[in-house]
């Protein structure tokens, strides 16, 4: 992800803000007693982890379902370039057992290319389609908002989400820097809400305005992006398991949490620190991924 990305760590204040009164307000709200929590990357289709995430022998085609027995979701970031045909999406739900969750990106020509516009109605009818054959192991879809996309777009946003199916469930991402001036989100999460439509919150080192912590919703879905595990990613997880124990406790009914490291190599080590910190601070048995430790010439004497 090259959204937020900076060369120089120094001086950025990572701090987790405080929870907002809204999200609370949310949480007690839907007096939810279990959380159920994914936590996932960003792809499955990584050469990178065989031998480690992966057995050695692992061939390409057999990634979906090694990965599948590692981690319980995946942020179907492929969507966003091309909608599958229904060949791949049996495919792909054929790969993963029934507690799995894919969680789909929209196509950059209905978010990015097209805005939203009345032309992409087809096009998002197409997907939507695609994307109900996966059930039940469909997740939760999200709209990724451009960069370019400012607060004078709201109503194409509203239209597009007035006609978005209902039985499919939907985050939206921010990103235009004015969406979070002069407390505006507050308005933008209450509209959220009102739709039954989740916030997508993305913890990233060069846009810390991206990180509201509003839930519109009862689900936290969590796009955190790691430094190559520099030391600031254990401790930026360790403060979202401080924050997220606390939403727990307070009826947080869905958590997806997707690892995501420069080029994806080490996003398995960062989902297990994640996974390992929730279990012990929360008392949770979240299976943690099975981590081999790669074979070199200096280990074998």
């Amino acid at each position: 992800m090259d959204f937020g990305k900076v060369k120089n760590l120094h001086n950025i204040q990572f701090k987790l803000p405080p929870t907002p009164l809204f999200t609370q307000t949310q949480l007690q709200q839907a007096q939810v007693t279990n959380t159920t929590i994914y936590v996932g990357c960003p792809v499955w289709a990584h050469k990178a982890w065989v031998g480690t995430l992966y057995p050695a022998y692992a061939k390409e085609k057999d990634f979906l379902s090694y990965y599948a027995q590692q981690f319980n979701t995946i942020e179907l970031n492929s969507t966003h370039y091309h909608i599958p045909d229904s060949a791949t999406t049996q495919r792909w739900k054929q790969s993963v057992p029934t507690h799995f969750r894919f969680c789909p990106k929209l196509p950059q020509e209905i978010s990015h290319r097209q805005l939203l516009t009345g032309e992409t109605q087809a096009l998002t009818q197409t997907f939507c389609q695609a994307m109900l054959e996966l059930k039940p192991v469909l997740g939760m879809c999200f709209l990724q908002l451009p960069p370019t996309f400012s607060p004078t777009q709201f109503p194409l946003l509203l239209n597009f989400l007035d006609t978005f199916p209902a039985d499919i469930p939907l985050a939206v991402e921010f990103r235009h820097p004015a969406w979070f001036k002069a407390g505006y989100f507050a308005t933008i999460a209450q509209v959220l809400a009102e739709k039954q439509i989740a916030t997508v919150i993305t913890d990233v080192a060069g846009r810390r305005d991206v990180l509201h912590q509003y839930l519109s919703t009862s689900t936290a879905f969590i796009r955190f992006v790691g430094n190559a595990l520099d030391p600031t990613d254990y401790q930026r997880i360790d403060e979202w398991v401080t924050c997220l124990s606390t939403w727990i406790h307070h009826g947080l009914e869905n958590l997806y949490f997707f690892a995501h490291e420069p080029d994806n190599t080490l996003s398995p080590q960062l989902a297990h620190y994640f996974i390992t910190q929730l279990n012990q601070r929360c008392g949770l048995q979240i299976p943690l991924p099975h981590l081999q430790a790669v074979n070199t010439q200096g280990n074998l004497f």
